[in-house]
């Protein structure tokens, strides 16, 4: 018999962020995210995206012993003001017994209908800067810390359920050894003149401080236009500034600005920390910290985390202008692969943007849906 319990307590959250741990503890190719930090991002009074959304969370018990997790989140801006009445769901995982998993899908499915929203979708975050989909490609292979890794029988679980497909993501990854600087040098130094723009250059991270508010409303500006696009505010810009800035090395964070200071394209590259993660296991003390610190400093991999151009100069070459900038520091850094995090299949915009670096795809992950309405 499968019991369904609601996460109440302290002790119960770390129950929650902990199961992960036990059900990949032979896996060589998950990550293990840092504990204290999903402890943080369920905490009201840490994370601010709990002014606008809610979440609750619920263990699978069989007897005493835990064999699944689900988290039901209710974005309020995604439901009232793009009147998209989805009950999001996500950090779900499971042993292989249909009885759990199907036992944590009713449990969302009536928060859902509870408050009259129309269909279930995940696995996904609160929003768009977080985890996304359930892989079903790629499973020997580490998984970047930005992503949620999984077995293969996850995939059975959520059609045995009713699930259907509703988005699909690839990520891929390219060797370094495959940017050849004739396919933008000449144009980048163009369309720099043209359009009088520049590249910063920013070496410490109180440089990029300043820039950063202008970052995120870019982000907001060019991601717009994809489904389910819910914008960051101003409070959870500085949320995920502390969160994700000071992870990533100022020099992998590129600006590019008008005359008038005004930002136009941006990208953010992260070190790849997933072996550091592995090695500490979910903690940062005693030495987790030296082991982050040195894969920031030494990766020779690194994940294109996100990149945006402004509307108005899409498709005028700016990334060009930013792959300049990074050829140079890659390779002085002596950068052997370069990965990408999950894009939307049918996003061909930002797949043209890649396409000389011949880029092979070596993982798949999808969202489900199923109507409760």
């Amino acid at each position: 018999m499968i019991k369904i319990e609601e996460v109440k307590s302290k002790r119960d959250l770390k129950a929650f962020v902990k199961f992960p741990f036990k059900l990949y503890k032979d896996s060589k190719y998950w990550v293990p995210p840092i504990i204290s930090q999903e402890m943080k991002t369920f905490s009201k009074k840490e994370n601010p995206v709990f002014n606008d959304a809610d979440a609750r969370l619920f263990l699978a018990y069989k007897g005493n012993e835990i064999v699944g997790r689900i988290a039901a989140i209710i974005n309020w801006l995604e439901v009232k003001n793009q009147n998209q009445k989805k009950m999001r769901f996500g950090w779900f995982d499971f042993v292989d017994d249909l009885s759990v998993s199907q036992a944590l899908f009713k449990e969302i499915e009536k928060i859902g209908k509870a408050h009259n929203l129309d269909f279930t979708e995940g696995p996904v975050g609160f929003s768009n800067l977080d985890k996304v989909g359930v892989m079903t490609e790629g499973f020997d292979s580490i998984a970047p810390m930005v992503t949620w890794y999984n077995h293969p029988y996850y995939v059975k679980h959520y059609e045995a359920a009713g699930y259907v497909v509703e988005k699909s993501y690839s990520e891929s990854k390219f060797p370094f050894e495959n940017v050849k600087p004739e396919f933008f040098f000449k144009a980048q130094e163009l369309i720099k003149r043209r359009y009088q723009l520049k590249a910063l250059k920013l070496t410490k991270t109180e440089e990029v401080m300043p820039y950063a508010d202008k970052m995120f409303d870019l982000f907001n500006e060019s991601y717009a236009s994809l489904s389910s696009f819910v914008a960051i505010n101003d409070v959870q810009k500085e949320y995920f500034k502390k969160k994700f800035i000071s992870f990533v090395n100022p020099e992998y964070i590129k600006f590019v600005v008008d005359k008038n200071d005004n930002m136009v394209g941006f990208a953010i590259v992260m070190p790849a920390f997933s072996k550091a993660l592995q090695k500490i296991n979910g903690k940062l003390f005693p030495f987790g910290f030296s082991h982050i610190m040195h894969a920031k400093k030494h990766s020779k991999d690194v994940i294109f985390y996100l990149i945006g151009i402004h509307p108005d100069y899409q498709n005028k070459g700016v990334h060009a202008v930013i792959f300049n900038e990074y050829y140079n520091k890659f390779k002085e850094k002596g950068i052997e692969t370069c990965f990408r995090t999950p894009e939307l299949e049918d996003n061909t915009a930002i797949h043209q943007i890649w396409k000389h670096f011949f880029p092979v795809v070596y993982k798949r992950r999808k969202t489900f849906r199923k109507d409760i309405a």
